[in-house]
């Protein structure tokens, strides 16, 4: 399937193609899986247990945390990364991948932990380096394992936001290519290619749903971020949930920069440490491109307190799903916040017979 918001990015004032993105999530999947196994499709579990506890119909969960390196990031992270060094040496990525051609550039981003791992990995699968930025608040497990990838690590302080402002200074001055996944520029290439990894869980939720004969899930619940991953979805799924095909990404409430950028409809920042337990969501503004596709599609956006984030990973072990973290499970802490809160279930749509979608986004952080 190929997302038509990620098929061209156009110069914004010559209305020209600048680079085609027209790759499909089948074209992706087929360039990551010979680099590790790991990229084969992650389960699509039902949860009877979890539907019941919910009270809805149905509750199916997409666990990432069998993908490469523990979670989705992997599928953008990785292939942006690979993309953007294939564009610098002017070749496809086949050739990048099979030549290795030296004097490459250097990947540099920011990160939490998840996406810097996945840059770390599209560096050292191309022959590359690359230099990750970490604010203070990451736990030395997460960069000890993108120190495992290869990357040099660099630390600063402040917020995840803090660290962004950081590798893009640094990569500006010319010292290597910069693979963000959010930016202020609604047409940054980059992005785009991030996004267009993560469509390829999209390509396998509805693949998997209709060879298990599930119905077609009426809300998904996604982690939210920067928004990448819940614009990706909502592109995705678009035309193929059931009603009301409602897609909802969830922020802490200590972090909630989509919600300030939907309502000003551009990134804003937000203020505060951002500190949470959902340590992959603590971040303070959101990407443009993720803004203009959750609007697009009508996607909606919810905060949730610390007492469910910390909770939903218990709550999720107990009714049959898989080990994850706070900011895995924050879809389920989402769910049930709606389902509790009367007039949020009732502006989502959401009663007993609805069938959910959550997406847990990375298996358990090994310490």
């Amino acid at each position: 399937m190929i997302l038509p918001e990620f098929d061209a990015i156009r110069h914004p004032s010559r209305c020209i193609i600048v680079d085609m993105t027209t790759t499909s999530s089948a074209e992706i999947a087929a360039v990551l899986r010979p680099l590790d196994p790991a990229y084969a499709p992650t389960p699509l579990l039902d949860l009877p247990k979890l539907a019941a506890h919910l009270g809805v119909a149905q509750v199916l969960a997409k666990d990432e945390g069998p993908r490469s390196l523990g979670s989705f990031k992997s599928l953008g992270g990785t292939y942006a990364g690979l993309r953007a060094l294939a564009r610098a040496a002017g070749i496809d990525l086949p050739d990048l991948l099979a030549r290795q051609p030296a004097g490459q550039p250097t990947l540099v981003c920011a990160s939490d932990g998840n996406h810097g791992l996945a840059v770390a990995a599209a560096a050292r699968f191309a022959g590359a380096t690359a230099r990750v930025f970490l604010h203070e608040g990451v736990p030395q497990a997460r960069a000890r394992r993108i120190e495992a990838e290869g990357a040099e690590i660099v630390w600063v302080a402040g917020t995840y936001d803090d660290a962004v402002d950081a590798a893009a200074a640094k990569a500006h001055q010319g010292t290597g290519i910069l693979v963000a996944d959010t930016t202020d520029d609604p047409n940054d290439l980059v992005v785009h290619d991030v996004m267009a990894g993560y469509g390829v869980m999209a390509t396998e939720i509805r693949e998997q749903a209709e060879a298990a004969g599930h119905p077609r899930p009426t809300h998904v619940f996604v982690p939210a971020g920067v928004g990448g991953l819940a614009a990706a979805m909502a592109a995705g799924l678009a035309g193929w949930m059931a009603a009301p095909g409602c897609v909802v990404a969830v922020e802490p409430e200590r972090a909630a920069c989509l919600a300030a950028a939907l309502a000003a409809d551009r990134p804003v920042r937000v203020s505060g440490d951002l500190n949470t337990s959902a340590e992959m969501l603590s971040c303070g503004e959101a990407s443009a491109p993720a803004i203009t596709l959750l609007r697009r599609h009508n996607a909606q956006v919810m905060t949730v307190s610390e007492r469910k984030l910390v909770t939903a990973p218990d709550i999720l072990a107990a009714h049959g799903g898989p080990l994850t973290t706070p900011s895995g499970a924050a879809s389920l802490a989402g769910a049930l916040t709606a389902r509790r809160d009367a007039s949020e279930a009732q502006d989502l749509g959401l009663g007993a017979d609805s069938r959910l979608l959550i997406l847990i986004t990375e298996g358990a952080l090994a310490l």
